[in-house]
């Protein structure tokens, strides 16, 4: 059975399962749900924890964790069992043991796996297979930029919470998104800023982080009462900016033509020290990607065909089937040149008509390519005169 986190609630409500498993690498949302799982066990009667923690899993006893789910405590009917593997790779021994440890689970033991994110090759395994099968299946994906809105929102509610009504409680949810992007654990702890400066009137019972609804605040709202309204100056006042981006969605906000979250990114990984190599690397893949798509289509190739020989894959190709119908040949040619004096930039070369600080030569070359994305004929939007004024500033 395949749950997302905020399924995980309203399941538990309807009673435990014996096997449950949480991969992913996003560790609020993993440690929540996990922490749900614990008070729900708990709650119906699971008193005695056991926790194993696979290190090296050539030399885990793996038959020590079958035995436990078999031995019944002199303290306590029934029992959980949690089983960490870091690193995800069980081993041999280990894959045959949790195939095993499948087969004939016990109601009197819930078991809890953690796992992080796993490759695909890792999914197809047969040990995560069984445990597919035969248990409940919790995937903690990272909350994407475009769903860190409403995610704030629902969040802000479940602790007697919410933004004004209309463009400005959106503007407060876009800028509270904005300061947080890409860091989940610091956006909880800015949403319990929140919870302890502007508190819900009337107060409910506290709710930790380890509630079944995961809510993880500070405080929560009696259900039946009013929720309190934050505004876009509150929210401005105590929200800091914790923002972490990850370089290789830079390209997706280049693509997509969002030239203040693009620029903003692009400061934000000067800040945090990536590499100038590394960032450029990313833009310029995806421009050379771009001009073999177009080039794979002139010959004749189907488009799907063409971006899978490109190796672009889930939310670029989507972009990547909006944007190619709006580009030129000669832009496309236009573009792959100036990502070569971009990379002669970077490795200390200079150029007439290029900055020589390597981070604003990047900033030159994601605008080319994103004025060439928002002013192509047939592109929507109003973000033209954005990039002009950014190239010229």
């Amino acid at each position: 059975m395949q749950l997302k986190p905020d399924q995980l609630a309203a399941h538990l409500t309807r009673g435990l399962k014996p096997l449950y498993t949480i991969h992913g690498d996003v560790p609020l949302l993993a440690q929540e749900a996990g922490d749900a799982i614990r008070a729900a066990a708990r709650a119906a009667g699971y008193s005695e924890r056991k926790v194993f923690t696979v290190g090296n899993a050539q030399h885990f006893d793996w038959d020590g964790f079958l035995g436990a789910s078999q031995s019944m405590s002199l303290f306590a009917e029934r029992q959980l069992i949690e089983l960490r593997i870091p690193n995800g790779k069980p081993g041999k021994d280990g894959s045959e043991a949790l195939q095993r440890y499948c087969e004939a689970p016990s109601d009197e033991v819930v078991t809890l796996i953690h796992l992080p994110k796993l490759d695909w090759q890792q999914m197809k395994s047969g040990w995560f297979a069984a445990l597919d099968t035969q248990g409940v299946m919790i995937k903690v994906d990272a909350v994407e930029r475009r769903e860190l809105p409403a995610w704030i929102a629902r969040r802000l509610a479940a602790q007697g919470q919410r933004v004004a009504d209309g463009d400005e409680g959106q503007r407060t949810l876009a800028f509270f998104a904005d300061r947080v992007e890409g860091n989940l654990l610091a956006a909880h702890q800015e949403l319990q800023k929140l919870a302890l400066l502007h508190p819900s009137a009337p107060l409910g019972r506290s709710q930790g982080a380890g509630s079944p609804s995961g809510g993880g605040s500070a405080r929560s709202a009696d259900p039946g009462g009013p929720l309190t309204v934050l505004s876009f100056d509150q929210v401005e006042a105590a929200v800091l900016n914790v923002a972490r981006y990850d370089v290789f969605k830079l390209g997706e906000a280049v693509l997509a033509g969002q030239v203040e979250r693009a620029l903003r990114m692009l400061e934000g990984l000067e800040a945090e020290g990536e590499g100038a190599v590394l960032v450029h690397w990313t833009l310029a893949e995806d421009i050379r990607a771009l001009k073999r798509v177009k080039d794979a289509i002139a010959d004749g190739k189907p488009l799907p065909m063409a971006l899978r020989d490109a190796r672009v894959w889930g939310a670029k190709e989507r972009l990547y089937e909006r944007v190619l119908p709006l580009l030129a040949d000669h832009q496309l040619a236009h573009l792959v040149q100036a990502a070569s004096v971009c990379d002669g930039v970077i490795k200390g070369l200079k150029h007439p008509d290029w900055p020589l600080d390597p981070y604003a030569a990047l900033k030159r070359l994601a605008l080319l390519v994103m004025q060439q994305v928002v002013t192509a004929p047939g592109a929507r939007g109003a973000a033209a005169p954005k990039v002009q004024l950014a190239l010229h500033a």
